[in-house]
C-alpha cells in the first residue's frame, strides 16, 4: 500500500494515550536509544523554530511533488493530539503548508507537522507556535491536481511511519515509535532517563565517564596506552624509528643461510 493513491481512511487505531502522555515527557534522542537506536527521521528534517517540541500520534499523508491537495483532505482525518507526517513521491522542496493550513489543522486538534517537503510562512507559524519540521523553508506555492493518500503506511525522510504511530519531535530532529511499541519503548526511555540522570549527577561531582562505564580496559585491548609526558611519547617514537630501521635493514639482507 505504500506508494499508492486514491485512499483516504477516516478512523485509524492510534497509540494508547497513556504511552503517549509517558513518551511526551523524553527528547527524541533519548527514545531513539530506548527504542534500540532507530526510529529517527532524516537529520535534514529540522524545526523552523528553537525550542519547538511536539508528541502525538500520526496522520499520515502521501503526496505528490509541488501538490498540497492532500493536506487539506487530512484536515478532515485530524484529532485532538495529532501530528500530521507528509511523505511524497518523488523528491519536493515546494512550500506545501503555511499559516492557512496550520490555522486550520490546529483548529482539528493538531499539535504539529512533520514534512519531507517545504514550509513557509514560517515568521506567522512561529508567531501562532505551531511546530513544523521541514526538509526546507521555501516560499514557493503549489498546486492541488494529483490524489494522493491518507492514514496509509509512508516513507518520510527514510522512516517507515504507520497511521497512530507515536511521533516525538524536538530541537534534535524526529522519531517515530511503531504503537504497537509505544508502551514497551515508554518504559525504556523512563529506565534510560533515569540512568542518565544517575550519569549526570556522578560527572556533575567531577568522576570521569572512562569509569562511570568502564571503559578504560577495553581502550587498553584497542590498543591506547598512556605516557606520562611528552619526552615519553618521544622515545617511543625513537624506539619505533630504530625498530622499523632494523626491519628494513634485515630486509635488504635477506635470509640468513
Amino acid at each position: 500500500m505504500i506508494g499508492q493513491s486514491g485512499i483516504a481512511v477516516r478512523n485509524v487505531k492510534r497509540a494508547d494515550a497513556a504511552s503517549v502522555t509517558e513518551l511526551s515527557k523524553y527528547s527524541a534522542a533519548t527514545v531513539h536509544e530506548a527504542m534500540g537506536r532507530v526510529g529517527l527521521l532524516a537529520p535534514y528534517m529540522r524545526p523552523i523554530y528553537p525550542g519547538a517540541k511536539a508528541c502525538g500520534t500520526a496522520v499520515t499523508i502521501f503526496a505528490h511533488p509541488g501538490d498540497n491537495w492532500m493536506l487539506h483532505v487530512a484536515a478532515e482525518m485530524l484529532q485532538t493530539g495529532d501530528i500530521a507526517v507528509l511523505g511524497t513521491s518523488s523528491d519536493n522542496a515546494d512550500g506545501m503548508f503555511g499559516d492557512l493550513l496550520a490555522t486550520s489543522f490546529r483548529a482539528r486538534g493538531a499539535i504539529g507537522l512533520v514534512i519531507d517537503a517545504g514550509c513557509r510562512d514560517t515568521a506567522d507559524l512561529r508567531s501562532m507556535q505551531f511546530p513544523v519540521w521541514a526538509k526546507a523553508v521555501h516560499g514557493k506555492g503549489t498546486v492541488k491536481a494529483t490524489v494522493g493518500s491518507v492514514n496509509t503506511p509512508i516513507i518520510c525522510a527514510g522512516a517507515l511511519v504507520h497511521p497512530g504511530d507515536v511521533i516525538i519531535a524536538d530541537d534534535d530532529g524526529v522519531v517515530v515509535v511503531p504503537k504497537a511499541r509505544a508502551a514497551v519503548v515508554a518504559e525504556a526511555a523512563s529506565r534510560r532517563e533515569a540512568k542518565e540522570a544517575s550519569s549526570r549527577e556522578r560527572l556533575g561531582k567531577g568522576e570521569l565517564g572512562l569509569d562511570i562505564y568502564g571503559m578504560r580496559d577495553t581502550l587498553a585491548k584497542a590498543g591506547l596506552r598512556y605516557f606520562n609526558d611528552e619526552a615519553g611519547t618521544q622515545e617511543e617514537a625513537a624506539y619505533q624509528d630504530g625498530a622499523a630501521g632494523r626491519q628494513g635493514a634485515a630486509n635488504r639482507e635477506g635470509p640468513r643461510k
